[in-house]
């Protein structure tokens, strides 16, 4: 079997953002793969400037990188209780190509945010991703409360509990990558 692709998407911009570091403490989780960082830097959704110019050069990375990804881990911040605007706007442009590159995907959300751990965020995110088909996996939740205090210096999540809840969705998600990646080799 070829080596997996792994796509993290994290819903926050910031540099030091904490939903980056969970993405890749995911990736680091899910084993050995190809992982990558989508990019979530492009305009505002707009129905005027696609007439105009197309898909933002941003956003059909995007896709292309959910298309070819085997597996899709999504970390999201808590924003006014809701996912942040430019997860949201990336997931508009994406709807606006076909296929639809989560249709039967493997997909987990993660969060990291106050005190709550991002559970309003994960709810409203699933939701938005309804139309897209993907497979979410439901569990075991990975809410990272007190994110200031969660990781240590190298980025790492120190509490053992999170540590484990994340490795098991992880093996979950690789599973699920694999048996799909299996499914599609059989019918190839």
């Amino acid at each position: 079997m070829s080596e997996l692709r792994l796509l993290g998407i994290s819903g926050s911009l910031r540099k030091g953002s904490y939903n980056t570091k969970l993405v890749k403490e995911a990736a680091r989780c899910f084993g050995p793969c190809a992982f990558s960082l989508g990019n979530l830097r492009m305009p505002l959704y707009d129905g005027d400037l696609e007439d105009a110019e197309g898909m933002p050069e941003a956003a059909v990375a995007l896709y292309e990188e959910i298309t070819i990804a085997d597996a899709v881990v999504i970390s999201t911040p808590e924003y006014n209780k809701n996912l942040p605007g430019v997860l949201k706007n990336a997931l508009d442009w994406v709807s606006r190509k076909s296929p639809m590159p989560f249709d039967g995907k493997p997909v987990a959300i993660l969060s990291a945010a106050g005190w709550t751990g991002g559970a309003r965020a994960q709810f409203s995110l699933r939701h938005c991703l309804t139309p897209f088909n993907p497979h979410i996996l439901q569990g075991p939740e990975v809410l990272i409360a007190g994110p200031a205090k969660a990781f240590d210096d190298e980025g790492r999540l120190a509490n053992e509990q999170s540590v484990a809840f994340l490795t098991q969705l992880m093996v979950q998600l690789r599973s699920a990558a694999e048996h799909r990646l299996s499914l599609r080799t059989e019918n190839a």
